[in-house]
């Protein structure tokens, strides 16, 4: 169970680390290039605009590879069984909801099999 945790956790985190990074460098975000959601960011765009926050910001962006550093981190620290390592993901997972639609699905599986998960 440790290494489906590991995988959406990786592919998740991994993901924001890497499309953060790059949106700071190049100056946006991966999206589409063709059908009707080209150049669309996703759902979770809607969700921060509406508190205030701008999605394309410098802020927005420097989140995103905060999160995917420290979620990162975290995994680190449950897969070698360090005595915060399982909180610190718990949290992280849990922090992660708001990234609509994929970051939510895959931080709920997340913390489900962290809650069954032994050990």
């Amino acid at each position: 169970m440790k290494w489906i945790i590991a995988f959406l956790v990786i592919a998740t985190a991994g993901y924001m680390l890497f499309d953060g990074t790059r949106a700071l460098v190049v100056g946006n975000y991966i999206t589409s290039t063709e059908g009707d959601y080209a150049g669309q960011l996703g759902p979770w765009a809607g969700l921060v605009r509406s508190v205030g926050v701008d999605p394309n910001s410098a802020f927005m962006k420097i989140i995103f590879v905060a999160y995917g550093l420290s979620a990162l981190a975290a995994l680190s620290g449950f897969m070698t069984s360090q005595p915060w390592g399982r909180g610190a993901l718990f949290l992280a997972a849990v922090l992660g909801l708001w990234y609509l639609p994929v970051g939510s699905i895959t931080n709920i599986i997340v913390l489900v099999l962290l809650l069954f998960q032994r050990g």
